[in-house]
């Protein structure tokens, strides 16, 4: 008798990321996750109790791998830590587009820890490394992350696809209109 295939949770996890990096998440199911496990469903509802709860953990694993991205961009040191996190929200759109969509392209009623958590510590990085009042690193912060979720959006739609030079330039561009170029040219 051949051994029988263990397909655990991370397996089967870890098979969902592959599914909805490439084909999204709305095709994410229990029939399309078994498919790309080659196994039935019966272990994928003994390892989850649903797709609720498949979903849950999938969504905390892209938000895990975002993370990742914008720490490597920032450990790269190519960018200031500030633009850094901008240039690597637009690179995670156009590298992990499904991954993008689903985490800021989306209706989310419920859902704002993350933007909350984000935003305190963009707002912190600032004023720490620019020298404004909350407020003032508040309004700058919103500011850039509508005009880079912009990009982000539009190379994740297929809108565009600018070169990366390009993209450079204009977040700085933005970000030293923004400041009034107070900080000395700090790109």
């Amino acid at each position: 008798m051949p051994a029988k295939k263990i397909v655990t949770k991370e397996i089967i996890l870890q098979a969902a990321l592959k599914l909805v990096e490439r084909e999204g998440m709305e095709t994410l199911n229990m029939r399309s996750l078994a498919n790309e496990c080659n196994c039935s469903t019966q272990p994928i509802y003994h390892a989850f109790s649903g797709m609720d709860e498949l979903k849950t953990e999938v969504a905390k694993k892209l938000l895990e791998e975002f993370y990742l991205f914008l720490e490597n961009e920032i450990k790269s040191g190519r960018y200031p830590e500030y633009k850094a996190i901008g240039m690597g929200y637009i690179r995670f759109a156009v590298e992990k587009r499904e991954f993008f969509k689903y985490l800021f392209m989306r209706r989310r009623v419920d859902d704002h820890n993350f933007e909350d958590e984000s935003y305190d510590e963009a707002t912190f990085m600032i004023m720490k490394n620019y020298g404004l009042y909350k407020d003032e690193a508040y309004k700058l912060h919103s500011e850039m992350w509508v005009f880079v979720h912009g990009i982000a959006t539009m190379f994740a739609t297929g809108y565009l696809d600018w070169d990366w030079d390009t993209v450079d330039e204009m977040v700085s561009d933005v970000f030293l209109s923004l400041t009034g170029n107070k900080n000395g040219g700090n790109k």
